[in-house]
């Protein structure tokens, strides 16, 4: 995924209330941009860091910039909009990148399953039938670490997610749990038990059920980011 038009650099002076950023260009110019992610940020950004965005000239917009991508305290780069996963995902799916889930014959994104009442990112039609596929951003490092966490925040949303795949995979759909992770420099996957311990044990009681865990890991700088491999998911506590 190539950023067009091309990303503009900052520096971080605040986030706040969860969708605000304030930002100083490299001219001295302040500027307040919408943030576009719910999630806690923890470790993936830091105040006096750098911060690249977007620009829209939407004149209904009341914020002309996005933030898309931030310095952590590690050094390392993430995409903190997690609005860009499923696109990401989605180019990778259609190149053949995730082979796992090469071969199929049909893609639906945002399809409503479950007794939850849920959307799953995306289903795919293959010929031995439809895989049921939920995406999530992973953003969240640590300094002494290459394994990157998720959640970053406690997600009710993603344990009932998690559960309405394994509702699937125990009625024999094919379901998947697939891990975009957004962050440069890492390894391997690991649910954050420390952070959301009922989602961990929501994951792993969703294997045990027959879910399938992916992760992937991505490419990031200014210019562009991209799906270019896959990464172990380690469930071990």
């Amino acid at each position: 995924m190539r950023f067009s038009p091309t990303l503009e650099t900052a520096r971080l002076l605040r986030r706040y209330k969860r969708f605000l950023a304030d930002i100083e260009l490299a001219n001295g110019e302040q500027m307040t941009i919408h943030c576009p992610n719910t999630g806690s940020m923890f470790n993936c950004m830091v105040e006096g860091g750098q911060v690249w965005f977007s620009r829209s000239n939407d004149p209904k917009r009341k914020l002309p910039g996005t933030w898309e991508i931030s310095e952590t305290p590690q050094g390392r780069l993430a995409c903190v909009n997690t609005g860009r996963a499923n696109a990401l995902v989605e180019e990778a799916l259609r190149a053949g990148i995730i082979s796992e889930l090469a071969g199929f014959t049909g893609l639906k994104r945002e399809v409503a399953y479950g007794e939850e009442r849920s959307r799953v990112d995306f289903r795919l039609e293959f010929a031995d039938g439809p895989a049921y596929v939920e995406v999530k951003s992973v953003t969240l490092g640590f300094a002494d670490s290459s394994v990157a966490a998720f959640p970053d925040a406690v997600t009710q949303r993603g344990a009932k997610h998690l559960r309405e795949l394994a509702t699937l995979a125990r009625q024999g759909v094919r379901a998947v749990q697939l891990y975009c992770v957004n962050l440069s420099g890492i390894d391997a996957v690991r649910p954050a038990d420390e952070i959301d311990s009922v989602y961990a044990d929501a994951l792993r009681a969703a294997v045990a059920d027959g879910v399938e865990v992916l992760a992937y890991g991505t490419r990031i700088d200014g210019e562009q980011v991209y799906i270019d491999r896959p990464l172990p998911v380690l469930l071990n506590r």
